[in-house]
């Protein structure tokens, strides 16, 4: 395995990461845009889902036990978090399959997914990473498949900007400027998802989150590579 990709803590420091929870349902609704994530995305028996950078596991773990006949996976770089999920998910008494993995290629298959979700992971990469994890999940999702993301994304007022500051002081300007520009939309389109739109928006204390929808074409087409500076 190659060295891992350089990535943020969920909490910027490690020592912070076992806080992660309950901060998160501090600063905004969580259940709700979580839940609201899981409504748009149709997940039916039989279905494989993927929770990109999933984290402790909080989204997973609400769809599984919503649509307990589809299978679910779940891929991080943070070995840390990725214990707590592994506890999470012991305690809630249900079975994802989860793994880490180097930043870099996804460790499945092409064309292996029905869904994949995410959820406040893109605002942590750089506009390069964003658009690799993107290629990946797009390699990865059957044809016709779905990718379902909630993240900051422009803010809906002053008052949400000024909210935003907290998490570009935490988790760092380079990454989180993408926010403000709205770059998620246009990365999705440019890495070929179709019908890219935006499903719902949520203002919390700390930004406004944005649902996105994209789909991968049904017909078979060879992926481009795109360089960016």
């Amino acid at each position: 395995m190659s060295e891992p990709t350089k990535y943020i803590p969920a909490l910027k420091f490690d020592w912070l990461t076992k806080f992660y929870d309950p901060i998160l349902k501090l600063v905004m609704p969580e259940q709700k845009f979580k839940e609201s994530l899981i409504d748009a995305m149709g997940i039916e028996a039989g279905h494989r889902v993927l929770d990109f950078g999933c984290g402790s596991l909080t989204l997973s773990i609400l769809a599984a036990q919503r649509y307990p006949k589809a299978e679910y996976f779940g891929v991080d770089v943070d070995k840390k978090i990725l214990e707590i999920a592994s506890q999470k998910m012991k305690e809630a008494n249900q079975h994802i399959f989860i793994q880490q993995y180097n930043g870099d290629e996804l460790p499945y298959p092409d064309s292996f997914f029905h869904k994949v979700m995410s959820s406040l992971v893109f605002h942590h990469l750089t506009l390069r990473q964003k658009y690799s994890a993107l290629e990946e999940i797009y390699r990865i999702l059957k044809p016709g498949g779905e990718l379902h993301i909630a993240d900051f994304g422009l803010p809906s007022s002053a008052l949400q900007r000024f909210g935003f500051y907290s998490i570009q002081m935490l988790d760092g300007f380079e990454t989180t400027k993408d926010s403000i520009s709205n770059a998620l939309p246009r990365a999705m389109k440019e890495c070929d998802f179709l019908n890219v739109e935006e499903v719902k928006a949520f203002n919390t204390l700390v930004g406004t989150v944005r649902l996105m929808r994209g789909i991968k074409s049904k017909e078979v087409n060879v992926s481009k590579s795109i360089l960016y500076e």
